[in-house]
């Protein structure tokens, strides 16, 4: 926590000591934290602090239900809010580039848009409470199970006799392209900003991947869906965090895939 602290004052931030300190007298709180009960814990405590017509923003990547909690938490005391997760990773942080899937009224959007703007490129306002996490959830399991389609195509061609190089210039431009491909490829060499590049330091963790797998298959599960390759998907992350691999890049997963020893063994 103190090391975090330290880095964003570096950066110009000011650091406060307590919730209290940091939102009294704010015109609009920014909240992002690892799970709905931290979300619902931390709210509730702020909303002792803000002032009535505050815009509360959450960032988190969270459960529909949860995001939903919190925009009535917010409502009873008269505060607008939106449930806003983000995609982009550290990169698009970083750059200002990420893209909002935003979830609340067309008032609250509208008040909120201009601050999102200067954070991202892409601001898409998906419809009402818990909307920007219901699209979260889908985008991120249409990723996880991307991911594991072009490790094991990798994983083939490989087998095949194929190098990375070859197989990326021609799915690249053909009916195969994806992200998980075209920008994030998990082999070294083809797309090089990519982890594979970096000895898979995560942009975004093997552990963040299957916690959002997790939470579409919560939703689906709720909502009646039926979503046999995000439940694969899930446990193929699954294994590969069990073995010691969650603070991996989650495109490190094609360890996994080859069989590696060390995938194998953690």
């Amino acid at each position: 926590m103190e090391a975090s602290r330290n880095a964003a004052a570096k950066t110009g931030v000011s650091v406060a000591g307590s919730i209290a300190q940091a939102v009294r007298g704010a015109e609009c709180v920014v909240t992002m934290l690892p799970a709905g009960a931290h979300v619902l814990y931390v709210w509730d405590e702020l909303l002792g602090f803000v002032d009535p017509g505050t815009l509360l923003i959450d960032s988190s990547t969270i459960d529909v239900d949860s995001a939903r909690k919190a925009h009535a938490l917010a409502e009873k005391i008269g505060c607008p809010s939106l449930d806003a997760p983000v995609s982009g990773g550290t990169g698009g942080a970083a750059a200002g580039t990420l893209t909002f899937m935003v979830g609340g009224s067309d008032e609250a959007f509208a008040r909120g848009r201009p601050l999102l703007e200067a954070m991202g490129k892409k601001i898409v306002h998906c419809g009402g409470a818990g909307a920007g996490q219901a699209a979260k959830i889908c985008n991120n399991m249409i990723l996880g199970i991307s991911m594991a389609g072009v490790c094991e195509a990798f994983v083939l061609a490989e087998r095949l006799g194929l190098s990375h190089q070859a197989l990326f210039d021609v799915a690249s431009t053909s009916s195969g392209q994806c992200w998980s491909l075209t920008t994030y490829c998990p082999v070294p060499g083809p797309v090089p900003t990519s982890p594979a590049n970096n000895d898979y330091k995560p942009g975004f963790a093997a552990s963040l991947m299957l916690k959002d797998l997790k939470l579409s298959q919560q939703a689906a599960s709720a909502a009646g869906a039926t979503t046999p390759m995000g439940a694969q998907a899930a446990q193929l992350y699954s294994m590969f965090e069990k073995l010691g691999h969650g603070g991996e890049d989650f495109s490190a997963l094609i360890h996994l895939l080859r069989g590696n020893d060390e995938a194998k063994a953690g």
